[in-house]
Formats: structure tokens, C-alpha cells, sequence
């Protein structure tokens, strides 16, 4: 079966806007969430850092969420030679919501393209260069790992042998209503596992993973090699997941066992962890099922907040460079356990040989998706 490697990545977010700057800052322990103007917590782009002309050179007629991925994009580009230009590379795209904040600002009318999900993939990839048409993957919360496990089977079946996969979403007042709607935005920053958790934060941002087959276009030393992957969906409700766990467990054995690993081969699990009641239980029950008590878990979502579409991309970024490093992250906010299996959250950095981590997304619709991430020597 054909071998998919990780050639270049990139995380935009506040608290940076490469990998290695951000890996540093959580490293250090810091977070991008702070209280914002309306009394609720995020983890927000400030605007002077876009409006610096270095990086708004050329990006001025595009909206803040544009703006995001074609930084992410150019800056995963500019550390790899994959060619954007060449039809057999794959451009994919991962939101949830897209240009939803024209709608809010009062700049989209009903005949309006501008906020069509294809139509902002399509003015995207005009402006990185990418020949191949866009893809545009939206299925809730799993959207960027989904877009990655998608452009895995893409180059295994022979129809493309690179990819570049890119994720963003935009903090607009459209997607805080929704959630305060349901009463799931904590008024303190996110608390993932925690006993004292309150709820969802929310954030925004984006990432860029440049995928290929060809290990000629690799960087020098160690290599990033995608495992196996796998979805499926509760079939419970549409925004409350599985009481059971068990479909995201489905996904997360056939990830393990596709990969031919067992869990005590698992460095960490890199959670979705959104802090809310129902997703942390369901996760919980889920690691119990797969048989993951005994590895390390955390959640990110304590310093980017919940970025969705962007989510399982720039927590995928982060969870490479902390296997590369040997390191497991430790979850923000998490104090003692509020979950009824005994999992192995991390509460501080934590020095780890390993050789895998396994990444996991839930979202709204029930949908789940895992997938095992490898380091190897070539």
C-alpha cells in the first residue's frame, strides 16, 4: 500500500503564526484565550498582527478568513518543494462556516457566491497557485482530520501524489449565538476533563498539512508517516454525541488495528476535549472501550480554544511536533478528573520516547474520526 508522508505544516493562530512558533508557546504553557469585548472568552487573531503589511501584501481584497489560509498555505508551501502548481497535487479545504461573518456584516445577499463554501476554495486556490480543483471537506468538527484521512486514500488510489490541506474558521457572533444557544460557552477559559468544566471556548485560526508519496520531497532527518484513519457516526442526535462511546471507539480500534498497533504502542492521545459534559464523558468512555486507560490524553482546546474545521489541522500540526520532541503536551485548565474512567489526562509536560500518537475528532451529527500519526526514520 502506497506510504503517505507529512512534507511541510504550518499553524496560524494567536499564538503564532508558524508550527515552531506555536510549538514553543505551548511549551512554555501559554494560551491564546483571553476575555474579549461582550464579557465571553476566546482565543482570537488580533487584527493588528493580520494588518502588518508583510503579511497583508496582496491579501487586502480578501476577507479575515481568506486571510488565514493563504498565510497558512504560503508559509507550509515555502518549507517544501511539493509543486501547488502540478495537477497531481490535491488542494483540499476544511471549514465548518467559511465567509459566514459577510453575512453578519451585512455584505452577502441571497444571489451572493461569496459565502458558497466551493466558491471561497476556488478563490483560494487561485491566489496559492493550486491546478488541481479545489475539494472542499465540511462534515462538522472532524472536517480537518477528515480532509487528511481523504487525501490519504486520494494518493493511494493513484489519482494525485501530493496534497496540500488546509483548515480555517473564523470567530464570528454567528457561531458564539449557536453555541450560547445550546448554554455550552464557559464564562472562564475551557476546562477539558475537568471536574469544575463548564464548557466550550472558542477560538479560531488555521493550519496546513502538505502531504506526498514521494520521500525525495522529505526534509532531512526524521519523517512524519500517516497510519491508518477511520469514521464513523453515532446516529444519536444532532448535536448530542453517543452516551456509549462506542462508535468513536470503532474508529479509533480500526485506526490502531489497520496501523497493526496496540494501545500500549500509543505515545499520547490527542483529544477533541472540547470541555462540555457530554463530549468529555463520551470520549472518556470511548478511550475505556479501545483500551487507552493506560496512555496519556490531552486537549488543546484550553490554549487555541474549539477552532472547529481547523480543529483536527492545527492539533495534528501540534500533536507532530510533540512526538517528534518526545514530549506530551499537557491540557490547560485540567485540574482533577470530572469524567468516571480513570484517564491518563495530562496535566504537565511530560518527557516520552514514542513512535505514534493517535489524533481523535468528534462533532455535531455524531460524526467521529481517528488516525494514527508515526514517526520514522527513512
Amino acid at each position: 500500500m502506497t506510504k503517505v508522508y507529512v512534507a511541510a505544516e504550518n499553524i496560524v493562530s494567536p499564538l503564532g503564526l508558524t508550527a515552531p512558533a506555536n510549538f514553543e508557546r505551548l511549551l512554555a504553557g501559554e494560551s491564546g484565550i483571553r476575555r474579549q469585548p461582550g464579557g465571553f472568552y476566546a482565543s482570537a487573531m488580533p487584527d493588528e498582527l493580520l494588518r502588518q503589511p508583510v503579511l497583508a501584501a496582496g491579501l487586502e481584497g480578501n476577507t479575515r478568513f481568506e486571510q488565514l489560509l493563504c498565510l497558512s498555505i504560503s508559509d507550509a508551501l515555502s518549507r517544501t518543494k511539493v509543486p501547488i502548481g502540478d495537477s497531481r497535487t490535491a488542494f483540499i479545504l476544511s471549514t465548518t462556516k467559511g465567509n459566514i461573518a459577510l453575512l453578519e456584516q451585512g455584505k452577502a445577499g441571497s444571489a451572493d457566491a461569496s459565502m458558497l463554501l466551493h466558491a471561497t476554495a476556488a478563490r483560494i486556490a487561485g491566489i496559492v497557485g493550486a491546478a488541481a480543483k479545489p475539494i472542499v471537506v465540511s462534515n462538522a468538527c472532524i472536517s480537518g482530520l477528515l480532509a487528511i484521512l481523504i487525501a490519504q486514500r486520494l494518493i493511494r488510489a493513484g489519482q494525485y501524489d501530493h496534497a496540500v490541506v488546509c483548515g480555517a474558521d473564523e470567530l464570528t457572533r454567528f457561531v458564539l449565538s449557536g453555541f450560547q444557544s445550546f448554554q455550552a460557552v464557559s464564562d472562564e477559559p475551557c476546562r477539558p476533563f475537568d471536574a469544575a468544566r463548564k464548557g466550550v471556548t472558542l477560538g479560531e485560526g488555521a493550519a496546513t498539512v502538505v502531504l506526498t508519496k514521494d520521500t525525495t520531497l522529505l526534509p532531512e532527518g526524521e519523517s512524519v508517516l500517516l497510519g491508518e484513519g477511520a469514521s464513523s457516526n453515532d446516529a444519536n442526535h444532532i448535536s448530542g454525541p453517543s452516551r456509549t462511546g462506542a462508535e468513536l471507539a470503532s474508529a479509533l480500534t480500526s485506526a490502531m488495528r489497520r496501523s497493526r498497533l496496540e494501545p500500549a504502542d500509543i505515545g499520547f492521545v490527542s483529544a477533541h476535549g472540547t470541555a462540555t459534559l457530554y463530549n468529555d464523558e463520551m470520549e472518556a468512555n470511548a478511550f475505556h472501550l479501545s483500551g487507552l486507560l493506560q496512555v496519556p490524553v490531552n486537549s488543546l482546546k484550553g490554549n487555541y480554544g474549539h477552532t472547529l474545521g481547523a480543529a483536527g489541522l492545527i492539533e495534528t500540526v501540534a500533536g507532530i511536533y510533540a512526538m517528534k520532541h518526545g514530549v506530551v503536551l499537557p491540557t490547560a485548565g485540567f485540574e482533577s478528573s470530572g469524567i468516571s474512567h480513570p484517564l491518563m489526562v495530562s496535566s504537565h509536560l511530560e518527557k516520552r520516547p514514542m513512535q505514534h500518537f493517535l489524533k481523535t475528532t468528534s462533532g455535531f451529527g455524531g460524526c467521529n474520526a481517528a488516525m494514527v500519526f508515526s514517526k520514522v526514520t527513512l
